[in-house]
This record gives C-alpha cells, structure tokens and sequence, in this order.
C-alpha cells in the first residue's frame, strides 16, 4: 500500500520545518527538538496525579490518570522517545487516552534517560515501578489481577522486558501487555530498516544512534531485557503488537508477534498500512490513530474485564 495521505503530509511539514534526523544531534538538541505543545483540549479524565516513589537508584517519577467511574483494571505505561527522549508531558494525551477509552488507571513511567542512565537503569524504573503498582493496587483502586503492561517504541520495548522480568522474578502477574511498534532486536539489517531507512520520521541511522546511547555494548544487545526477541517468550501475558508499514521496526514487531504465538502465548498482530513510525500519538493529523487507539482500549477492556 502507498504511503497514506495523512503521513505525507506529516513529513512534508516536517520537511519544511527543516528538521534534522536524530543521528545529527546531541541527546539535549533531540529533547528541545520532541517538545510538543499540549493540546488545546486534552481529553478529560477524573484525575491526574503527579507523584513519586523510591526507586532502586533513587526517586521515580509518576503521573496517575483515574478514569470516571471503577476501573477495570491498570495499565504501567512507558513511554517511547528511543530511551533517550520523552517523558510524562510527551505522553500525556496518549495516557489520556488510554485512561478515557478503556477505562483504566493509567500509571505512566518517567523512567531514567540515556545516555546519562544507560540499560538496564529505565528497566529497573520499569520492573520496580511495575511492583509498586501491584503493591498498592488496593490504594490505587483496582484488583492486582488486572495489571496490564504497555508503551510504544522504546517504550514497548521496556514493557516487553518487564513481563519477561516480572516471569522470571516471581511476579507480579501480568494479564496483557500492549505493545505499538516495540524494539525488540537490534538488528538493522531487516528487510524494513532496509526499506524505510530514511524519509519515514524514524531513520535506520536514527535507531543506531538510539541504540548506542542506550546500549552501546554488543553483548548487552544480546540480553532479553534489552532485546526482548532474544529471550525465551514462553509463560508471557497474552499482548496486542500494533506495528506500521513504513516503519523500521516492522519486522521486528512481526517477529516478536510470531515469537510468542509460537510460544503458546495468545497474541494479535495487527499491521496499520500506509503508516509511519509514531503515527499512533499523531491524533489530530493522522486519522489512523484513532484507529489504533479504539484497537489498544478494546484489547484492554477485554482482557483486564
């Protein structure tokens, strides 16, 4: 399918905004440039909360959304931004949302950053976050059965490790995790970083740049909790994986899909045609990101119902 109408005209503004790729940046200029105002109307939920709790390497930040009325269940959210950028306010129309549509407690992670934390340091935030959550269930208001994982991009990837560490660390036990366009693998040489290298918001020299800041060790990038298609994916929580055609991280997102049906672990793969890398907070240009945000809310509503 060509490439949709709505991306086209992202990247062309973009474009005439002149704007660079990540590679050609310091960690500071990517930060200034993925500042985003918020939206004139953010989507309203019953409450917000900014808190935060101790971590294993100090203080992490949360920001806890209540939707209106009992809540199903929860959902730890992480963010993307390549582990380097991104935060709660990037994030916040996106756990918004989530918070709104599904009905849930949003729970969202503001992790350590690379390069000044490297891996595993935003996966300890992670796990230990995630405890947190499960741990005051009865104070956040849900049933700590109904714990869903999720996040986007790097922060797919971070929740896709949090449910292989949350199985092998004696819980807690997680019903779902939701996961758009995840890294899962280090390896740029896929068919569709090979196809969408350059011209499609995410590069492939982009993801490079990300992933050396992160973890720039080879051997690092071999550890399931940094590349989560490297571990074994048996006794998982059923997932949602939402991937984009034109995005580098496609084939990954399909292996990592197939990885776990394989497995045993119920799964569904969805595939948005004519998309880009991003394109699932893009709510006011592109109209697929409604689509995708009905498709990640009803998974939750299902499976922590």
């Amino acid at each position: 399918m060509p490439l949709h109408p709505d991306c086209r005209k992202v990247l062309d503004m973009l474009d005439s905004l002149g704007m660079k790729d990540f590679s050609e940046l310091t960690p500071t200029e990517a930060r200034e440039l993925s500042l985003t105002p918020p939206p004139e109307a953010p989507t309203p939920v019953a409450e917000v909360v900014n808190r935060s709790i101790s971590g294993p390497d100090g203080d992490i930040p949360l920001r806890i959304y209540r939707p209106a009325g009992a809540p199903l269940g929860v959902l730890v959210y992480f963010h993307g931004g390549g582990w380097v950028v991104g935060g709660l306010d990037s994030h916040d129309e996106t756990c918004r949302r989530l918070c709104a549509g599904a009905g849930v407690v949003v729970v969202a992670v503001d992790y350590r950053l690379a390069p000044e934390t490297r891996y595993p340091g935003a996966v300890r935030d992670c796990r230990h976050a995630t405890v947190w959550v499960a741990e005051n269930a009865a104070q956040l208001g849900f049933d700590p059965a109904r714990l869903a994982v999720g996040g986007d991009s790097a922060g797919g990837n971070l929740a896709a490790a949090t449910a292989q560490m949350a199985r092998d660390q004696g819980g807690p036990r997680i019903a779902f995790q939701l996961l758009v366009y995840p890294v899962v693998d280090a390896d740029f040489d896929r068919p569709s970083y090979q196809a969408n290298a350059a011209g499609y918001l995410l590069s492939r020299r982009a993801m490079q740049w990300f992933w050396d800041h992160y973890a720039p060790a080879a051997e690092q990038r071999s550890e399931p909790y940094a590349a989560p298609l490297k571990g074994s994916l048996v006794g998982l929580p059923p997932a949602l994986v939402q991937v984009a055609e034109f995005d580098p991280l496609r084939d990954e997102g399909v292996a990592y899909a197939q990885a776990l049906e394989v497995a045993g672990v119920p799964v569904r793969l969805t595939c948005y045609d004519g998309m880009i890398h991003g394109f699932f907070g893009l709510f006011d240009a592109i109209g697929a990101a409604g689509q995708a945000m009905d498709e990640a809310c009803e998974a939750l509503r299902r499976h922590l119902a």
